[in-house]
């Protein structure tokens, strides 16, 4: 039988007070969730996104099962290690199938620093599309080659899974879950919500245009691999534009922080 985890929040170690490293990361996840929000990317109390905490210790910090993305703040984010337990004291538990995913490819991956996994309408439509993302806009053409695919095994809380689902991520950033949604995986939170914002811009757009039942007008091959490897480049500046988030937020709610 698979081997599964429920995740209670009542282990807990004994944990110093957050370093400046990871109140750092704590911000800028927290930020990350409120963002997620205003981008109508949320699921009720439901779907993930978690930070790999700066140090040797392999912990990562994940939303509390319970609180809606608008409530996540700095300071109630849960602290985990690759084994499920609670680091330092919390007040709600942490969602299995969250653990299940995110730990796979913290333990695997050094270089994620952010995980983002969502269910939105775009990204499980385009889930369920044989095709996938097509290089269809520039938006989509940044994607090209550089999008894994992981088949659908039921809610993620068999922990053999995790060996599959890093299996087919391998060293990819963007993984459609198949009949399920997406998930990034980028070296740092700005990273990971401009990838995902440009993902759900691309599918959305790819929906819309497949809904008119015309024939789709496809690029040149040859500018499609440009406009790839100007995404592969990392030269869209998305720092500039997590930047610009991060201000947008601020002038409207800082509670975030707290």
């Amino acid at each position: 039988m698979p081997k599964t985890i429920e995740m209670t929040g009542e282990r807990v170690l004994s944990d110093l007070p957050p370093s400046e490293a990871e109140r750092k990361v704590r911000v800028e996840l927290a930020a990350c969730y409120r963002l997620a929000q205003k981008n109508g990317w949320d699921e009720l109390i439901y779907n993930h996104i978690t930070a790999r905490v700066p140090g040797p210790e392999h912990h990562f910090l994940i939303n509390p099962f319970g609180l809606a993305f608008e409530e996540v703040t700095a300071s109630n984010l849960v602290k985990v290690d690759l084994e499920g337990r609670v680091i330092g004291a919390a007040k709600y538990p942490v969602n299995a199938a969250g653990f299940t995913i995110h730990s796979a490819i913290h333990a695997a991956r050094p270089d994620v620093g952010c995980v983002m996994h969502l269910h939105t309408e775009a990204g499980m439509a385009i889930s369920m599309l044989e095709s996938g993302l097509l290089p269809l806009t520039q938006t989509a053409m940044f994607f090209q080659g550089q999008i894994a695919v992981h088949a659908y095994e039921g809610v993620a809380i068999n922990l053999s899974e995790r060996e599959r689902l890093v299996r087919d991520l391998a060293d990819k950033s963007v993984m459609i879950l198949r009949n399920h949604g997406t998930l990034v995986a980028c070296p740092t939170t700005g990273q990971a919500f401009v990838t995902m914002f440009l993902l759900e811009k691309a599918a959305r757009a790819q929906l819309r245009a497949m809904a008119c039942n015309s024939k789709l007008a496809l690029a040149a091959p040859a500018a499609i691999d440009i406009t790839a490897q100007f995404g592969r480049s990392g030269a869209g500046g998305a720092e500039y534009a997590w930047q610009a988030m991060i201000r947008r937020l601020d002038r409207e709610d800082t509670s975030y922080k707290s």
